[in-house]
Protein backbone atom coordinates (compact mmCIF):
# COMPACT_ATOMS: atom_id res chain seq x y z
CA UNK A 1 0.00 0.00 0.00
CA UNK A 2 1.62 3.27 -0.98
CA UNK A 3 1.46 6.25 0.58
CA UNK A 4 2.39 9.89 -0.82
CA UNK A 5 3.02 12.91 2.28
CA UNK A 6 0.50 15.64 1.55
CA UNK A 7 3.41 18.03 1.43
CA UNK A 8 1.43 21.34 -0.99
CA UNK A 9 -1.84 21.45 1.78
CA UNK A 10 0.55 21.09 4.52
CA UNK A 11 2.93 23.97 2.97
CA UNK A 12 -0.72 25.63 2.47
CA UNK A 13 -1.86 25.05 6.00
CA UNK A 14 1.57 26.09 7.89
CA UNK A 15 1.47 29.43 5.71
CA UNK A 16 -2.35 30.19 5.70
CA UNK A 17 -3.43 28.63 8.67
CA UNK A 18 -0.47 28.79 11.31
CA UNK A 19 0.14 32.36 12.11
CA UNK A 20 3.01 31.13 10.28
CA UNK A 21 4.60 35.03 10.48
CA UNK A 22 3.67 35.72 14.59
CA UNK A 23 5.51 32.48 14.89
CA UNK A 24 8.54 32.64 12.94
CA UNK A 25 9.01 36.00 14.22
CA UNK A 26 9.73 34.36 17.74
CA UNK A 27 13.48 34.64 18.79
CA UNK A 28 13.21 30.75 18.95
CA UNK A 29 12.71 30.91 15.18
CA UNK A 30 14.48 33.07 14.21
CA UNK A 31 16.92 31.20 11.82
CA UNK A 32 14.04 29.26 10.11
CA UNK A 33 12.24 29.84 7.23
CA UNK A 34 9.15 28.64 5.22
CA UNK A 35 12.15 26.69 2.77
CA UNK A 36 13.38 25.06 5.75
CA UNK A 37 10.07 24.29 6.69
CA UNK A 38 9.61 22.81 3.31
CA UNK A 39 12.91 20.77 2.90
CA UNK A 40 12.52 18.94 6.05
CA UNK A 41 8.92 17.78 5.15
CA UNK A 42 9.65 17.08 1.72
CA UNK A 43 12.91 14.92 2.66
CA UNK A 44 10.78 13.28 6.10
CA UNK A 45 7.65 12.70 3.53
CA UNK A 46 10.19 10.53 0.97
CA UNK A 47 11.79 8.71 4.14
CA UNK A 48 8.31 7.69 6.02
CA UNK A 49 6.97 6.83 1.98
CA UNK A 50 9.82 4.99 1.18
CA UNK A 51 11.29 3.24 4.14
CA UNK A 52 8.47 3.54 6.85
CA UNK A 53 5.19 2.96 4.95
CA UNK A 54 6.11 -0.81 3.92
CA UNK A 55 6.34 -1.58 7.21
CA UNK A 56 2.42 -1.33 8.00
CA UNK A 57 1.21 -4.41 6.10
CA UNK A 58 4.01 -6.50 7.74
CA UNK A 59 3.52 -5.41 11.47
CA UNK A 60 -0.10 -5.87 10.98
CA UNK A 61 0.41 -9.59 9.98
CA UNK A 62 3.41 -10.63 12.19
CA UNK A 63 2.85 -8.15 15.63
CA UNK A 64 5.05 -7.34 18.60
CA UNK A 65 6.62 -10.61 19.90
CA UNK A 66 6.87 -11.49 23.41
CA UNK A 67 8.50 -14.88 24.74
CA UNK A 68 8.26 -14.53 28.41
CA UNK A 69 11.31 -12.38 28.67
CA UNK A 70 12.26 -10.54 25.53
CA UNK A 71 9.81 -8.70 22.96
CA UNK A 72 10.79 -8.47 19.22
CA UNK A 73 9.49 -6.55 16.61
CA UNK A 74 9.57 -7.71 12.88
CA UNK A 75 13.34 -7.24 11.41
CA UNK A 76 11.91 -4.50 9.03
CA UNK A 77 11.15 -1.86 12.15
CA UNK A 78 14.84 -2.57 13.83
CA UNK A 79 15.99 -1.54 10.08
CA UNK A 80 14.20 1.38 9.74
CA UNK A 81 14.40 2.35 13.37
CA UNK A 82 18.00 2.42 12.92
CA UNK A 83 17.49 4.84 9.97
CA UNK A 84 14.87 6.83 11.50
CA UNK A 85 18.09 7.90 14.29
CA UNK A 86 20.56 8.43 11.96
CA UNK A 87 18.75 10.72 9.85
CA UNK A 88 17.87 12.67 13.21
CA UNK A 89 14.21 12.57 12.38
CA UNK A 90 13.14 12.38 16.43
CA UNK A 91 15.05 15.64 16.76
CA UNK A 92 12.89 17.76 14.81
CA UNK A 93 10.80 20.07 16.66
CA UNK A 94 13.22 19.40 19.68
CA UNK A 95 15.46 22.46 21.38
CA UNK A 96 18.88 22.58 19.47
CA UNK A 97 20.67 22.97 23.33
CA UNK A 98 20.26 19.81 23.74
CA UNK A 99 20.71 18.29 20.12
CA UNK A 100 17.65 18.87 18.48
CA UNK A 101 16.67 20.82 15.17
CA UNK A 102 14.64 23.40 16.62
CA UNK A 103 11.75 23.54 13.96
CA UNK A 104 8.88 25.22 14.93
CA UNK A 105 5.68 23.24 16.35
CA UNK A 106 3.53 23.09 13.41
CA UNK A 107 6.20 21.72 11.17
CA UNK A 108 6.46 18.73 13.73
CA UNK A 109 2.77 18.47 13.39
CA UNK A 110 2.44 17.42 9.95
CA UNK A 111 5.62 15.44 10.54
CA UNK A 112 3.37 13.51 13.18
CA UNK A 113 0.80 13.03 10.54
CA UNK A 114 3.52 12.11 7.60
CA UNK A 115 4.82 9.23 10.51
CA UNK A 116 1.93 7.80 11.50
CA UNK A 117 0.31 7.97 8.11
CA UNK A 118 2.75 5.81 7.15
CA UNK A 119 2.27 3.21 9.91
CA UNK A 120 0.63 4.15 12.81
CA UNK A 121 2.15 1.14 15.03
CA UNK A 122 6.04 2.76 14.21
CA UNK A 123 4.86 6.36 14.33
CA UNK A 124 3.71 5.87 18.46
CA UNK A 125 7.06 5.25 19.51
CA UNK A 126 8.81 8.71 18.60
CA UNK A 127 5.12 10.10 19.59
CA UNK A 128 5.61 9.22 23.32
CA UNK A 129 9.22 9.65 23.42
CA UNK A 130 8.09 13.44 21.85
CA UNK A 131 5.84 13.40 25.03
CA UNK A 132 8.25 12.47 27.57
CA UNK A 133 10.92 15.25 26.00
CA UNK A 134 8.49 17.85 26.90
CA UNK A 135 7.93 16.87 29.82
CA UNK A 136 11.30 16.77 31.15
CA UNK A 137 12.15 19.71 29.02
CA UNK A 138 9.69 21.34 31.68
CA UNK A 139 10.10 19.97 34.37
CA UNK A 140 12.85 18.63 34.80
CA UNK A 141 15.74 20.02 37.09
CA UNK A 142 18.99 20.75 34.85
CA UNK A 143 21.10 17.33 35.96
CA UNK A 144 18.05 15.23 34.32
CA UNK A 145 18.28 17.54 31.39
CA UNK A 146 21.59 16.95 30.79
CA UNK A 147 21.45 12.83 31.41
CA UNK A 148 18.19 12.29 29.56
CA UNK A 149 17.14 14.86 27.06
CA UNK A 150 20.25 14.62 24.77
CA UNK A 151 19.98 10.78 24.06
CA UNK A 152 16.01 10.89 23.93
CA UNK A 153 16.39 13.50 21.17
CA UNK A 154 18.46 11.58 19.27
CA UNK A 155 15.81 8.52 19.01
CA UNK A 156 18.78 6.78 20.75
CA UNK A 157 16.72 6.12 24.28
CA UNK A 158 12.83 6.26 23.51
CA UNK A 159 10.51 7.25 26.13
CA UNK A 160 6.58 5.87 28.00
CA UNK A 161 4.56 7.34 29.64
CA UNK A 162 2.83 4.76 32.78
CA UNK A 163 -0.22 6.04 34.05
CA UNK A 164 -2.51 3.43 35.04
CA UNK A 165 -2.81 0.46 36.42
CA UNK A 166 -5.19 -2.69 36.52
CA UNK A 167 -7.56 -1.01 39.12
CA UNK A 168 -7.56 2.51 38.14
CA UNK A 169 -8.95 2.51 34.43
CA UNK A 170 -8.85 6.61 33.81
CA UNK A 171 -9.26 7.25 37.39
CA UNK A 172 -5.33 8.05 38.45
CA UNK A 173 -6.55 8.96 41.83
CA UNK A 174 -6.39 5.04 42.25
CA UNK A 175 -2.94 4.60 41.32
CA UNK A 176 -1.31 2.60 43.94
CA UNK A 177 2.29 2.24 42.59
CA UNK A 178 4.55 2.99 45.74
CA UNK A 179 7.50 5.25 45.78
CA UNK A 180 9.86 4.45 48.92
CA UNK A 181 12.69 6.99 49.63
CA UNK A 182 16.34 5.83 49.59
CA UNK A 183 19.31 7.82 51.80
CA UNK A 184 20.67 8.66 48.28
CA UNK A 185 17.62 10.56 46.96
CA UNK A 186 16.55 8.01 44.93
CA UNK A 187 13.47 5.93 45.26
CA UNK A 188 12.31 2.18 44.61
CA UNK A 189 9.31 2.02 42.32
CA UNK A 190 6.80 -0.84 43.20
CA UNK A 191 4.13 -1.80 41.52
CA UNK A 192 2.48 -2.80 37.80
CA UNK A 193 1.58 -0.52 35.29
CA UNK A 194 -0.90 -1.51 32.13
CA UNK A 195 -1.42 -0.65 28.59
CA UNK A 196 2.19 1.00 28.32
CA UNK A 197 2.80 1.74 24.96
CA UNK A 198 6.85 1.07 23.69
CA UNK A 199 7.23 -0.29 26.69
CA UNK A 200 9.60 -3.01 26.23
CA UNK A 201 11.35 -2.89 22.93
CA UNK A 202 14.84 -3.98 21.21
CA UNK A 203 14.88 -0.93 18.88
CA UNK A 204 16.82 1.74 21.08
CA UNK A 205 19.55 1.31 24.02
CA UNK A 206 17.07 2.30 26.27
CA UNK A 207 13.80 3.16 27.93
CA UNK A 208 13.44 6.33 29.56
CA UNK A 209 9.81 5.66 31.50
CA UNK A 210 8.29 8.21 33.43
CA UNK A 211 5.69 6.61 36.10
CA UNK A 212 2.94 8.09 38.43
CA UNK A 213 3.39 6.69 41.94
CA UNK A 214 2.75 7.40 44.98
CA UNK A 215 5.24 7.88 48.06
CA UNK A 216 4.68 6.66 51.45
CA UNK A 217 3.13 9.70 53.47
CA UNK A 218 1.28 10.95 50.10
CA UNK A 219 -2.20 12.14 50.26
CA UNK A 220 -5.05 10.30 48.77
CA UNK A 221 -6.16 10.56 45.24
CA UNK A 222 -4.21 12.31 42.13
CA UNK A 223 -3.27 14.99 44.93
CA UNK A 224 -0.78 12.70 46.22
CA UNK A 225 0.84 11.53 42.83
CA UNK A 226 4.81 12.24 42.15
CA UNK A 227 6.67 11.72 39.19
CA UNK A 228 9.44 9.66 38.38
CA UNK A 229 12.26 8.68 36.04
CA UNK A 230 12.68 4.94 35.75
CA UNK A 231 15.03 4.32 33.33
CA UNK A 232 15.22 0.34 32.01
CA UNK A 233 18.85 0.47 32.01
CA UNK A 234 20.37 2.62 34.85
CA UNK A 235 22.31 5.54 34.03
CA UNK A 236 25.73 6.46 34.82
CA UNK A 237 26.66 9.93 35.40
CA UNK A 238 28.50 10.20 32.39
CA UNK A 239 25.62 8.99 30.47
CA UNK A 240 26.41 5.35 29.87
CA UNK A 241 24.11 2.51 31.00
CA UNK A 242 24.69 1.10 33.86
CA UNK A 243 22.99 -2.67 35.15
CA UNK A 244 18.74 -3.30 34.19
CA UNK A 245 16.40 -2.05 36.86
CA UNK A 246 14.01 -3.65 38.31
CA UNK A 247 11.39 -2.98 35.98
CA UNK A 248 10.19 -5.97 33.38
CA UNK A 249 7.87 -6.48 31.08
CA UNK A 250 5.17 -9.84 31.92
CA UNK A 251 3.39 -9.62 29.21
CA UNK A 252 1.89 -8.21 25.56
CA UNK A 253 -1.81 -7.05 25.04
CA UNK A 254 -3.45 -8.85 21.87
CA UNK A 255 -4.71 -5.88 20.45
CA UNK A 256 -7.41 -5.22 17.66
CA UNK A 257 -4.93 -2.86 15.26
CA UNK A 258 -1.73 -1.18 16.27
CA UNK A 259 -0.45 -4.71 16.09
CA UNK A 260 3.44 -3.93 16.11
CA UNK A 261 2.96 -1.47 18.70
CA UNK A 262 4.03 -3.49 22.05
CA UNK A 263 1.25 -2.59 24.38
CA UNK A 264 2.96 -3.77 27.89
CA UNK A 265 2.12 -4.83 31.28
CA UNK A 266 5.24 -3.97 33.26
CA UNK A 267 6.41 -5.24 36.50
CA UNK A 268 8.30 -2.70 39.00
CA UNK A 269 9.87 -4.38 41.77
CA UNK A 270 12.09 -2.16 43.58
CA UNK A 271 12.94 -0.46 40.34
CA UNK A 272 15.48 2.72 40.98
CA UNK A 273 13.47 6.04 40.21
CA UNK A 274 14.69 9.42 40.31
CA UNK A 275 11.79 12.00 41.47
CA UNK A 276 11.22 14.72 39.06
CA UNK A 277 10.09 17.86 40.93
CA UNK A 278 8.67 17.78 43.89
CA UNK A 279 6.79 15.54 45.54
CA UNK A 280 2.77 14.98 45.12
CA UNK A 281 2.86 17.35 41.80
CA UNK A 282 3.04 14.59 39.48
CA UNK A 283 -0.15 14.52 37.95
CA UNK A 284 0.49 18.28 37.32
CA UNK A 285 3.49 17.51 35.46
CA UNK A 286 2.57 14.31 33.78
CA UNK A 287 -0.35 16.36 32.08
CA UNK A 288 2.09 18.47 30.31
CA UNK A 289 3.20 14.81 28.37
CA UNK A 290 -0.51 13.99 28.42
CA UNK A 291 -1.38 17.41 26.74
CA UNK A 292 0.82 16.82 24.06
CA UNK A 293 0.14 13.59 23.67
CA UNK A 294 -3.75 13.70 23.00
CA UNK A 295 -3.09 16.71 20.81
CA UNK A 296 -0.81 14.16 19.09
CA UNK A 297 -3.38 11.81 18.94
CA UNK A 298 -5.78 13.51 16.82
CA UNK A 299 -2.57 14.10 14.56
CA UNK A 300 -2.12 10.61 14.32
CA UNK A 301 -6.45 10.59 13.34
CA UNK A 302 -5.45 12.97 10.67
CA UNK A 303 -2.46 10.95 9.07
CA UNK A 304 -4.22 7.34 9.62
CA UNK A 305 -7.57 9.39 7.79
CA UNK A 306 -5.68 10.43 4.81
CA UNK A 307 -4.25 6.81 4.42
CA UNK A 308 -7.34 5.62 4.30
CA UNK A 309 -8.63 8.63 1.89
CA UNK A 310 -5.35 8.01 -0.55
CA UNK A 311 -6.43 4.18 -0.73
CA UNK A 312 -9.84 4.65 -1.34
CA UNK A 313 -9.16 7.39 -4.06
CA UNK A 314 -7.11 4.98 -5.77
CA UNK A 315 -9.50 1.80 -5.39
CA UNK A 316 -12.46 4.22 -7.10
CA UNK A 317 -10.71 5.31 -10.03
CA UNK A 318 -9.61 2.04 -11.13
CA UNK A 319 -12.27 -0.01 -9.99
CA UNK A 320 -14.91 -0.49 -13.10
CA UNK A 321 -18.11 -1.97 -11.99
CA UNK A 322 -21.99 -1.12 -13.11
CA UNK A 323 -22.88 1.86 -15.51
CA UNK A 324 -22.81 5.29 -13.79
CA UNK A 325 -25.86 7.20 -13.58
CA UNK A 326 -25.94 9.86 -16.60
CA UNK A 327 -23.06 8.52 -18.47
CA UNK A 328 -23.10 6.59 -22.05
CA UNK A 329 -24.07 3.06 -22.27
CA UNK A 330 -21.33 2.41 -23.96
CA UNK A 331 -18.96 3.54 -21.11
CA UNK A 332 -17.82 1.29 -18.58
CA UNK A 333 -16.90 4.32 -16.38
CA UNK A 334 -14.40 3.53 -12.46
CA UNK A 335 -16.93 3.79 -9.80
CA UNK A 336 -15.62 7.09 -9.43
CA UNK A 337 -18.47 8.33 -11.26
CA UNK A 338 -21.17 6.81 -8.93
CA UNK A 339 -22.62 9.96 -7.40
CA UNK A 340 -22.70 8.10 -4.04
CA UNK A 341 -19.14 6.55 -4.43
CA UNK A 342 -17.96 10.59 -4.97
CA UNK A 343 -20.07 11.57 -2.09
CA UNK A 344 -18.15 9.12 0.10
CA UNK A 345 -14.55 10.04 -1.16
CA UNK A 346 -15.31 13.99 -0.97
CA UNK A 347 -16.53 13.10 2.17
CA UNK A 348 -13.14 11.40 3.56
CA UNK A 349 -11.39 14.71 1.86
CA UNK A 350 -13.25 16.92 3.21
CA UNK A 351 -12.89 15.30 6.82
CA UNK A 352 -9.00 14.68 6.16
CA UNK A 353 -8.30 18.04 5.40
CA UNK A 354 -10.63 19.75 7.71
CA UNK A 355 -8.59 17.77 10.65
CA UNK A 356 -5.41 18.76 8.46
CA UNK A 357 -6.21 22.53 8.92
CA UNK A 358 -7.15 22.14 12.22
CA UNK A 359 -4.33 20.55 13.94
CA UNK A 360 -2.11 22.99 12.03
CA UNK A 361 -3.91 26.02 13.09
CA UNK A 362 -3.55 24.91 16.67
CA UNK A 363 -0.28 23.85 16.56
CA UNK A 364 0.54 27.70 15.88
CA UNK A 365 -1.21 28.86 18.67
CA UNK A 366 0.20 26.02 20.99
CA UNK A 367 3.81 27.79 19.58
CA UNK A 368 3.19 31.31 20.40
CA UNK A 369 1.18 30.39 24.13
CA UNK A 370 5.09 28.38 24.95
CA UNK A 371 7.11 30.06 23.60
CA UNK A 372 6.28 33.97 22.69
CA UNK A 373 6.95 36.83 25.15
CA UNK A 374 4.44 37.08 28.48
CA UNK A 375 1.72 38.84 26.67
CA UNK A 376 1.89 36.99 23.89
CA UNK A 377 1.92 34.19 26.37
CA UNK A 378 -1.00 35.40 27.98
CA UNK A 379 -2.82 36.58 25.37
CA UNK A 380 -2.96 32.73 23.07
CA UNK A 381 -2.87 30.14 26.18
CA UNK A 382 -6.49 30.22 26.99
CA UNK A 383 -7.05 28.91 23.30
CA UNK A 384 -4.46 26.74 22.41
CA UNK A 385 -5.29 25.14 25.58
CA UNK A 386 -9.22 25.46 24.33
CA UNK A 387 -8.32 23.91 20.96
CA UNK A 388 -6.52 20.88 22.12
CA UNK A 389 -9.39 18.74 22.93
CA UNK A 390 -11.00 19.65 19.79
CA UNK A 391 -7.96 18.34 18.08
CA UNK A 392 -7.97 15.13 20.13
CA UNK A 393 -11.63 14.77 19.77
CA UNK A 394 -12.53 15.73 16.00
CA UNK A 395 -9.62 14.12 14.49
CA UNK A 396 -9.95 10.58 16.08
CA UNK A 397 -13.46 10.18 15.91
CA UNK A 398 -13.87 11.68 12.55
CA UNK A 399 -10.13 8.94 11.71
CA UNK A 400 -12.60 6.11 12.39
CA UNK A 401 -15.33 7.60 10.05
CA UNK A 402 -13.04 7.82 7.18
CA UNK A 403 -11.92 4.50 7.91
CA UNK A 404 -14.91 2.98 7.54
CA UNK A 405 -16.07 4.90 4.03
CA UNK A 406 -12.87 3.69 3.00
CA UNK A 407 -13.89 -0.15 3.77
CA UNK A 408 -17.31 0.86 2.33
CA UNK A 409 -16.46 2.30 -1.01
CA UNK A 410 -14.15 -1.40 -1.40
CA UNK A 411 -17.46 -3.03 -1.38
CA UNK A 412 -16.88 -6.56 -0.29
CA UNK A 413 -13.01 -6.40 -0.81
CA UNK A 414 -12.82 -3.95 1.89
CA UNK A 415 -14.00 -6.81 4.32
CA UNK A 416 -11.16 -8.92 2.93
CA UNK A 417 -7.99 -8.05 4.65
CA UNK A 418 -5.80 -8.59 1.79
CA UNK A 419 -7.12 -5.23 0.43
CA UNK A 420 -5.37 -3.51 3.35
CA UNK A 421 -8.29 -1.24 4.07
CA UNK A 422 -9.76 -3.53 7.10
CA UNK A 423 -6.13 -2.84 8.86
CA UNK A 424 -7.17 1.09 8.78
CA UNK A 425 -10.26 0.79 10.08
CA UNK A 426 -8.72 -1.20 13.33
CA UNK A 427 -5.76 0.88 13.86
CA UNK A 428 -7.81 3.93 14.27
CA UNK A 429 -10.60 2.24 16.62
CA UNK A 430 -8.26 3.18 19.70
CA UNK A 431 -7.41 6.53 18.71
CA UNK A 432 -10.97 7.98 20.63
CA UNK A 433 -9.96 5.75 23.33
CA UNK A 434 -6.48 6.75 24.34
CA UNK A 435 -4.61 9.38 26.11
CA UNK A 436 -8.51 10.27 27.34
CA UNK A 437 -11.64 8.77 25.65
CA UNK A 438 -13.35 11.27 23.82
CA UNK A 439 -15.94 11.89 26.72
CA UNK A 440 -12.86 12.82 28.95
CA UNK A 441 -12.13 15.28 26.48
CA UNK A 442 -15.42 16.39 26.35
CA UNK A 443 -15.35 16.73 29.84
CA UNK A 444 -12.41 18.90 30.02
CA UNK A 445 -13.96 20.83 27.38
CA UNK A 446 -16.65 21.94 29.24
CA UNK A 447 -15.70 21.74 32.39
CA UNK A 448 -12.40 23.07 32.18
CA UNK A 449 -12.30 25.54 28.84
CA UNK A 450 -15.66 26.40 29.23
CA UNK A 451 -17.30 26.37 32.64
CA UNK A 452 -13.75 27.50 34.24
CA UNK A 453 -14.06 30.95 32.87
CA UNK A 454 -17.50 31.75 32.57
CA UNK A 455 -17.51 31.07 28.36
CA UNK A 456 -14.89 33.63 27.74
CA UNK A 457 -12.46 31.80 25.85
CA UNK A 458 -15.41 30.01 23.65
CA UNK A 459 -16.95 33.42 22.80
CA UNK A 460 -13.71 35.09 22.10
CA UNK A 461 -13.69 31.78 19.63
CA UNK A 462 -16.91 32.40 18.15
CA UNK A 463 -16.16 35.49 17.75
CA UNK A 464 -13.34 35.09 15.69
CA UNK A 465 -15.31 33.28 13.31
CA UNK A 466 -17.83 35.52 13.12
CA UNK A 467 -14.88 37.51 11.54
CA UNK A 468 -14.51 34.67 8.66
CA UNK A 469 -18.00 34.52 8.05
CA UNK A 470 -18.42 38.02 7.42
CA UNK A 471 -15.07 38.15 4.78
CA UNK A 472 -17.01 35.54 3.21
CA UNK A 473 -20.34 37.06 2.81
CA UNK A 474 -19.08 39.89 1.11
CA UNK A 475 -17.28 37.79 -1.56
CA UNK A 476 -18.41 35.99 -4.72
CA UNK A 477 -21.43 32.89 -4.87
CA UNK A 478 -18.95 30.01 -3.67
CA UNK A 479 -17.48 31.93 -0.77
CA UNK A 480 -21.00 33.44 0.39
CA UNK A 481 -22.53 29.43 0.28
CA UNK A 482 -19.20 28.56 2.46
CA UNK A 483 -20.11 31.58 4.95
CA UNK A 484 -23.59 31.28 5.10
CA UNK A 485 -22.59 27.37 6.31
CA UNK A 486 -20.47 28.49 8.63
CA UNK A 487 -22.68 31.13 10.28
CA UNK A 488 -25.32 28.41 10.78
CA UNK A 489 -22.51 26.09 11.87
CA UNK A 490 -21.45 28.84 14.80
CA UNK A 491 -25.18 29.94 15.79
CA UNK A 492 -25.97 26.54 16.69
CA UNK A 493 -22.79 27.16 18.89
CA UNK A 494 -23.92 29.61 20.62
CA UNK A 495 -27.03 28.90 21.54
CA UNK A 496 -25.34 25.67 22.95
CA UNK A 497 -22.89 27.45 24.59
CA UNK A 498 -25.71 29.93 26.48
CA UNK A 499 -27.78 26.60 27.04
CA UNK A 500 -24.94 24.75 28.73
CA UNK A 501 -23.64 27.66 30.94
CA UNK A 502 -27.29 28.76 32.25
CA UNK A 503 -28.04 24.17 32.71
CA UNK A 504 -24.37 23.70 34.42
CA UNK A 505 -25.32 26.02 37.68
CA UNK A 506 -29.00 24.29 37.58
CA UNK A 507 -28.49 20.50 36.53
CA UNK A 508 -25.25 20.05 36.17
CA UNK A 509 -25.79 16.11 35.04
CA UNK A 510 -27.69 17.43 32.04
CA UNK A 511 -25.24 19.84 31.29
CA UNK A 512 -22.84 17.13 31.10
CA UNK A 513 -25.37 14.53 29.10
CA UNK A 514 -24.19 17.22 26.28
CA UNK A 515 -20.50 17.04 26.54
CA UNK A 516 -19.52 14.99 23.68
CA UNK A 517 -22.51 16.51 21.27
CA UNK A 518 -20.88 20.04 22.42
CA UNK A 519 -17.10 18.26 21.72
CA UNK A 520 -18.61 17.15 18.44
CA UNK A 521 -20.59 20.42 17.41
CA UNK A 522 -17.58 22.58 18.54
CA UNK A 523 -14.89 20.30 16.46
CA UNK A 524 -16.79 20.20 13.22
CA UNK A 525 -16.96 23.93 13.91
CA UNK A 526 -13.56 24.53 14.29
CA UNK A 527 -12.71 22.16 11.37
CA UNK A 528 -15.49 24.07 9.13
CA UNK A 529 -13.88 27.89 10.31
CA UNK A 530 -9.99 26.66 9.08
CA UNK A 531 -11.53 25.05 5.57
CA UNK A 532 -13.03 28.43 5.46
CA UNK A 533 -10.51 30.69 6.33
CA UNK A 534 -8.50 28.19 3.84
CA UNK A 535 -11.18 29.19 1.03
CA UNK A 536 -10.65 32.86 1.50
CA UNK A 537 -6.80 32.56 1.33
CA UNK A 538 -7.02 30.38 -2.11
CA UNK A 539 -9.13 33.10 -3.20
CA UNK A 540 -6.92 35.56 -3.03
CA UNK A 541 -4.12 33.34 -4.59
CA UNK A 542 -6.55 31.94 -7.22
CA UNK A 543 -6.77 36.42 -8.18
CA UNK A 544 -2.79 36.32 -8.26
CA UNK A 545 -3.06 33.24 -10.80
CA UNK A 546 -1.12 31.11 -8.06
CA UNK A 547 -1.74 27.21 -8.31
CA UNK A 548 -5.04 27.73 -9.81
CA UNK A 549 -5.64 23.95 -9.74
CA UNK A 550 -4.66 23.38 -6.42
CA UNK A 551 -6.61 26.36 -5.20
CA UNK A 552 -9.58 25.57 -6.49
CA UNK A 553 -10.04 22.20 -5.30
CA UNK A 554 -9.04 24.05 -1.60
CA UNK A 555 -12.21 26.25 -2.29
CA UNK A 556 -14.30 23.08 -3.83
CA UNK A 557 -13.03 21.21 -0.71
CA UNK A 558 -14.41 24.13 2.17
CA UNK A 559 -17.52 23.75 0.10
CA UNK A 560 -18.43 20.21 0.69
CA UNK A 561 -17.10 20.20 4.03
CA UNK A 562 -19.71 23.62 4.38
CA UNK A 563 -22.46 21.20 3.29
CA UNK A 564 -22.18 17.67 4.42
CA UNK A 565 -20.60 17.92 7.43
CA UNK A 566 -21.29 21.42 9.03
CA UNK A 567 -24.78 20.72 8.94
CA UNK A 568 -24.41 18.25 11.49
CA UNK A 569 -23.65 20.78 13.91
CA UNK A 570 -27.44 21.88 14.00
CA UNK A 571 -28.16 17.88 15.03
CA UNK A 572 -25.77 18.49 17.61
CA UNK A 573 -27.11 21.92 19.24
CA UNK A 574 -30.26 19.30 19.30
CA UNK A 575 -29.13 17.03 21.47
CA UNK A 576 -27.16 19.59 23.68
CA UNK A 577 -30.53 21.67 24.21
CA UNK A 578 -33.33 19.24 23.65
CA UNK A 579 -31.71 16.03 24.48
CA UNK A 580 -31.17 15.97 28.18
CA UNK A 581 -34.37 15.28 29.63
CA UNK A 582 -34.85 12.14 27.80
CA UNK A 583 -31.65 11.11 29.20
CA UNK A 584 -32.91 10.78 32.79
CA UNK A 585 -36.64 10.77 32.68
CA UNK A 586 -37.00 7.33 33.11
CA UNK A 587 -34.81 5.27 35.25
CA UNK A 588 -36.58 2.15 34.49
CA UNK A 589 -35.06 2.49 31.06
CA UNK A 590 -31.51 0.72 32.77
Amino acid sequence: MTYTAPIRDMMFNLEHLSQWPQVISLDKYSDFDHTDARAALEEFGRFCSDCVAPLSTIGDTTGAQFDGSKTTLPDAYEKAYAQFVEMGWQSLAHPVDHGGMGLPRVVGAAATEILNAADMSFGLCPLLTDGAIDALQLSGSEAQKELFLGHLISGQWTGTMNLTEPQAGSDLGRVRCKAEPHDDGTYAISGTKIFITYGEHELSENIIHLVLARTLDAPQGSKGLSLFIVPKHLVNEDGSLGERNSVNCVSLEHKLGVRASPTAVLEYAGAIGYLIGEENRGLEYMFTMMNAARFAVGVQGVGLADRAYQHALAYAKERVQGRAIGVDPGQSPSIIGHPDVRRMVLHMRALVEGGRSLSMAAAGWLDLSQNGDAETQADTLPMAEFLVPLVKGFCSERAVEVASLGVQIHGGMGFIEETGVAQFYRDARILPIYEGTTAIQANDLLGRKVLRDGGETARRFAAMIAETETALLAGNAKAQEIGSGLRSAREAFDVSLSWLLETSHQDPRSAFGGSVPFLNLTGTLAAGWQLARAALAADEQLSQGVDPEFMAQKIATARIFSQHVLVECESNRARIVGGSSSLYDDASLL
